[in-house]
């Protein structure tokens, strides 16, 4: 029997280059500025890549491999909890497409084989939108957004 699947795909508009969205996605010190972690690998296919906490117990949150890396226009991932790493079943991927768009960046994140209605599936949906308009934040103005922030309570 095979699992259910679902995706998640999210596109935004950057005023930034490829190159400086490629490397805010791949080079620690720019990701824990709008992440408040740090995506760690040598970036080459088959390689590991972990997902970092930029705290003081820099806990490993996310693991997986590079599986395709194209610089500075695409970038192909797996992705699972450090605890599952070991399970290929429990491994989703997460595709970045990075294309210009006149004088900006079309980014589309698209992260697909996750299994339907897992808490990795329930939590990537509300995680994605503040870390990509995060991103949008830093390249365009310097400063990336709390991404830790909670709403108010009414």
């Amino acid at each position: 029997m095979t699992k259910e699947t679902t995706s998640f795909v999210y596109v935004t508009y950057i005023r930034s280059t490829p190159d400086k969205v490629f490397a805010a996605i791949t080079k620690p010190e720019i990701a824990r500025r709008y992440w408040g972690h740090e995506n760690v690998s040598d970036w080459k296919p088959g390689s590991k890549w972990e997902h970092v906490r930029a705290n003081e117990e820099r806990t490993v949150q996310i693991v997986g491999k590079v599986i395709e890396v194209s610089p500075p226009t695409r970038l192909v991932i797996t992705w699972a909890n450090p605890s599952q790493a070991s399970d290929p079943s429990a491994s989703s991927r997460v595709t970045f497409e990075i294309e210009e768009y006149e004088d900006m960046v079309r980014l589309t994140v698209t992260h697909d084989e996750l299994a339907a209605g897992s808490a990795m599936a329930n939590g990537i949906k509300k995680g994605w939108p503040v870390v990509l308009a995060s991103l949008k934040s830093l390249l365009e103005t310097g400063q990336g957004l709390d991404v830790f922030a909670k709403p108010k309570s009414a």
